[in-house]
């Protein structure tokens, strides 16, 4: 094999190498997943797609050790491949960086390749750098099922001159299950995505990146998520509740985060006022108020969404609902009144996980 293949990291944007963004897994035998979410939405078409990537139990010592790719795709139309050969997938410690092939000509090993070597050399798989996402994924007869190229030019992480871990100092101790990071709350993509044989061409549309790692997802959980607002393209806002592991004890936490253009406001439960009330399915109220802000969040899904699958102690499994077109409208006042942000989008992320869902989960 050429060594001209083998690319060290090449110097990203520093968007793409703060608080999170290395793989953390560093030779442990323990249960262990980590998961990429990357989003990118197309306004003047009122559609998204997903594209979900996670690695499980990279040592091999289980039965489910291996890695998927999965896409959620529009409409709420889903596909997901399983990449089974734990070796034959990459990441980069210290930066965004990772790969997984299920084929590849020459036995090509694991390992970041140039952006326009990628489709000559890997018959199926991805590989994802800070600047852009590559990947093909077939059906089991060998047909193409989806394949996408396109780049990413990033606008804001999290937080705004200084990048910060989603979870505060504490997401750096491993007592805490998951660990969860923003990576991109905004950023334009350009390039195309075929899907089911339907060729999307497009320019800089909004982009998203998240990821979490870990022994398990939280026991219960939900999310919102939304950088697509048609009268205010610089607003994103992120936010989640769940059920976490804490040593030997579970705590209901929650967090809102809304990045405006210059302007950066976050509301965590450990630090402010904050309640939810979250239907099984349908309907997200968050609510939350510190010393100079006062945020509502009201989110509601339109249609039946999808299930996807998530790490579990036993593997991926079908334990999370998610629509992306669902209706959020967010609001935030100054606690003297002023109103700041009153902004409506029908293209929100919106997602319901674990269990169990038999009634409404609030948090007063």
């Amino acid at each position: 094999m050429s060594e001209s293949l083998s690319l060290s990291p090449p110097v990203l944007n520093s968007l793409f190498s703060g608080p999170h963004s290395g793989y953390h897994w560093r030779g442990q035998t323990s249960r262990f997943f980590e998961v990429w979410y990357f989003r990118v939405t197309f306004p003047a078409m009122a559609q998204t797609f997903a594209l979900m990537y996670s690695i499980d139990d990279p040592a091999g010592l289980r039965d489910h050790s291996g890695g998927a790719a999965q896409i959620l795709g529009p409409n709420e139309s889903y596909y997901c491949r399983t990449l089974p050969d734990a070796q034959l997938f990459w990441a980069w410690p210290h930066q965004l960086g990772l790969g997984h092939w299920r084929s590849a000509k020459q036995s090509l090993p694991s390992q970041h390749l140039d952006s326009d070597d990628f489709f000559h050399h890997v018959q199926e798989g991805y590989q994802v750098c800070g600047g852009y996402h590559q990947g093909k994924l077939l059906n089991p007869s060998g047909e193409v099922q989806a394949e996408w190229d396109y780049s990413i030019k990033p606008a804001t992480s999290w937080g705004i001159a200084t990048q910060l871990a989603t979870a505060g100092w504490l997401s750096y101790l491993p007592v805490f299950e998951p660990g969860w990071q923003v990576l991109l709350a905004h950023g334009l993509a350009s390039g195309w995505i075929n899907w089911q044989g339907q060729r999307y061409e497009f320019a800089d549309a909004p982009a998203y990146a998240e990821k979490n790692w870990g022994g398990a997802f939280p026991s219960k959980w939900f999310w919102i998520q939304c950088n697509a607002f048609k009268d205010a393209p610089a607003l994103s806002i992120t936010a989640v509740g769940g059920m976490r592991d804490v040593l030997s004890w579970q705590e209901n936490v929650g967090m809102v985060g809304i990045h405006n253009g210059d302007r950066f406001y976050e509301f965590i439960s450990t630090k402010t006022s904050l309640t939810w009330r979250v239907e099984p399915w349908g309907r997200w109220y968050m609510s939350a108020q510190d010393y100079r802000y006062h945020v509502e969040i009201t989110g509601y899904a339109p249609d039946q969404g999808a299930y996807v699958r998530v790490p579990t102690l036993q593997g991926l499994q079908w334990q999370c609902r998610d629509t992306t077109h669902g209706r959020l409208h967010v609001k935030l006042w100054t606690v003297e009144g002023e109103l700041l942000i009153d902004s409506v989008s029908e293209l929100a992320g919106l997602e319901v996980g674990g269990g169990p869902w038999h009634e409404p989960w609030c948090r007063n």
